[in-house]
């Protein structure tokens, strides 16, 4: 079974919380703090294997977790960080946040890397707090949660050749003919409804992998018939054959088909119109074939302006014309650009460098329910969240980080008294207005 997308529920370790420990020794009174830092969570990091071919690992399995940080030690010994983990993804892979549609990466190439979902920072222990003024802190910090998100991959085909054209043009019989390929073949549309990839051979020491893409019908840009679950695939081939029926079967027009599949791949993406294309004229073998393809070369001529197409004639029964066809399709290949041209992201080594980037100004409101004064602020949460509001000394650096925000100001503007209720998240006190003992000043 080919699957070419999949969504998936990505996180990055949590860090290790640090820990509140003295020192414990004989003949020694009063030891010190001596609480050590907890490790950093790992990275979820996506990695091309060029083995790999469809996306099938991620039907089964959709949640990737990182492992969490190691918690501090005694002694300010600090605990391990976690190793990053690796996920293996086929080149050719997309990958999309899923709230904001953002292209997270574009991975192409053997071994490129990308972090997915970040590690959190370790929490620190109580030796990091100690000061002048207060020498022996009973304060540590929670690990930082690691990111977690969802996100799409989308898979578009690494092939050298794709075939394209309406469905039931003969794509699918033309693979099988010039590959090992065994694609299903059937006497009716849409046949083929998952790309077919399979490898070519020449004949003069060239091969090339082809891709046989499901067909196209009018409106496929806008996501009509199998739509952009075809054109995807499309956008990663550097030569493109057009393979059209010059049997007229089912009453189509040749000219008419060649047409609408161009202006298709035209408004789905400007860039393939500069794609190479040759044109494979099947069904030879057929009745009144013939004098088709040459009002289809006539129709051509007044169509193509200044960029011109090779018209191979084929007949995939007969295998009249397929040795030709394979000849220039190595030739234009050659000529062809090297690698299609896709955006990607910096390497691992250069992105671990900001793997946390600085955090922006907390900002935050308030409003009052009934008689408590409650304070909405997404960078307050995040901070409580790793506070361990267990101590009297913990609770002083909360308020003292208030005061710094301007939160016990704004509470005074908005009316608050000493003894009113004052919410931040799931964490309510009381306000006490005159209160100036801080350990820490």
């Amino acid at each position: 079974m080919f699957v070419d997308k999949a969504k998936i529920f990505v996180k990055g370790g949590d860090g290790g919380d640090g820990i509140i420990s003295f020192r414990r020794e004989k003949y020694v009174e009063n030891g010190g703090p001596a609480g050590g830092d907890g490790g950093n969570g790992g990275d979820l990091i996506f990695r091309v294997d060029e083995g790999l071919r469809t996306l099938m690992d991620f039907r089964y399995q959709k949640h990737f977790k990182a492992q969490r940080g190691e918690r501090g030690k005694v002694k300010s010994m600090h605990g391990a960080s976690a190793e990053d983990t690796i996920v293996r993804i086929p080149p050719g892979t997309i990958i999309i946040d899923d709230d904001t549609n953002e292209m997270i990466a574009d991975m192409t190439r053997h071994g490129q890397e990308v972090v997915v979902a970040k590690g959190g920072r370790g929490g620190r222990g109580n030796c990091r707090f100690a000061t002048a003024t207060n020498p022996a802190p009973y304060i540590s910090e929670n690990g930082e949660e690691g990111q977690e998100r969802w996100i799409v991959l989308e898979l578009k085909v690494m092939a050298d050749i794709g075939l394209v054209g309406f469905p039931s043009v003969g794509k699918s019989t033309l693979l099988s003919v010039v590959s090992g390929a065994k694609p299903k073949i059937g006497a009716y549309h849409f046949t083929t409804i998952t790309p077919n990839l399979g490898v070519v051979d020449v004949g003069d020491g060239r091969s090339f992998v082809m891709a046989d893409l499901p067909g196209l019908i009018e409106g496929a840009h806008e996501g009509v018939g199998l739509g952009h679950e075809f054109l995807r695939h499309v956008e990663r081939t550097r030569v493109i054959i057009h393979v059209v029926d010059m049997s007229a079967a089912d009453g189509r027009d040749p000219f008419e088909d060649w047409q609408k599949i161009n202006a298709e791949l035209l408004l789905y993406n400007e860039k393939l119109a500069d794609r190479p294309q040759i044109i494979a004229a099947n069904k030879m073998d057929m009745p009144e074939a013939a004098e088709l393809l040459e009002l289809f070369k006539e129709q051509l001529a007044g169509e193509q302006g200044d960029k011109a197409y090779e018209i191979v004639e084929i007949s995939s029964l007969t295998k009249q014309g397929i040795q030709e066809l394979l000849y220039k399709a190595a030739d234009a290949l050659d000529s062809a650009a090297e690698q299609v041209e896709v955006e990607e992201v910096k390497d691992i080594e250069e992105r671990k460098v900001f793997t946390y980037e600085k955090r922006e100004a907390i900002t935050f409101t308030i409003h009052r329910e009934d008689e408590i004064f409650v304070v909405e602020s997404e960078g307050i949460r995040r901070a409580m969240k790793r506070m361990n509001l267990n101590s009297y000394d913990a609770i002083m650096r909360f308020a003292r980080m208030m005061r710094k925000l301007g939160v016990d100001a704004a509470l005074r503007k908005e009316g608050a008294k000493d003894g009113d209720m004052v919410q931040v998240g799931d964490f309510a006190f009381e306000f006490f207005e005159g209160s100036d003992y801080n350990p820490y000043d």
